[in-house]
């Protein structure tokens, strides 16, 4: 008898703090913090197989996902557990990687790998002058395959999502070093 009083006490119990759980926090989920939320959605198609991008990429370099808010969490925005965020993503236009090193290796003396980009004017430079006498076919060779040239729209190559993506980084005057006073 004396276990049974005790299994119903530990049932009452366990149901009183269940009931605290399904309790949730309204906040605004602009600020949550990592942990708190899910990006992209577990169950949401993510990458776009034409562009390898993420869905909705803009010239801004940021999507728009669905994300999911941890349990017990409610977004004030919508009303329940799911909200958007902005992601950085590379926009992409449509220029393949695989296609302008390849028109730069094999045609590049002609200038089609220009024309291809979008450079008309280099690109007939490079016909008239059979690729600057083959110097400037190298040297294009070289700045394409080290996605330093890229399309002239200011877009990013087409390439797997997992591919060899090459990110440059430059220095000014606001990332020097700041001298300290025990150097």
């Amino acid at each position: 008898m004396k276990l049974i009083c005790y299994y119903i006490i530990l049932i009452i119990t366990l149901l009183s703090f269940a009931d605290g759980i399904d309790e949730l926090y309204e906040i605004d989920c602009d600020n949550l913090r990592i942990g708190q939320y899910i990006c992209p959605r577990p169950d949401y198609d993510l990458i776009d197989p034409k562009t390898q991008q993420i869905r909705g990429c803009t010239k801004e370099n940021k999507a728009k996902v669905e994300c999911l808010a941890a349990d017990g969490l409610k977004c004030i925005e919508t009303k329940n557990n799911t909200f958007k965020k902005d992601i950085p993503c590379k926009w992409t236009n449509g220029y393949s990687f695989e296609t302008a090193v390849l028109l730069s290796i094999f045609l590049g003396m002609f200038g089609i790998d220009r024309f291809y980009l979008g450079y008309p004017a280099i690109g007939l430079l490079k016909l008239c002058t059979l690729g600057f006498l083959f110097i400037g076919q190298f040297c294009d060779v070289i700045l394409i395959a080290t996605q330093i040239v890229g399309p002239a729209d200011g877009s990013h190559y087409v390439m797997p999502y997992y591919g060899a993506g090459v990110t440059i980084i430059t220095s000014d005057e606001s990332t020097y070093r700041i001298p300290q006073q025990d150097w």
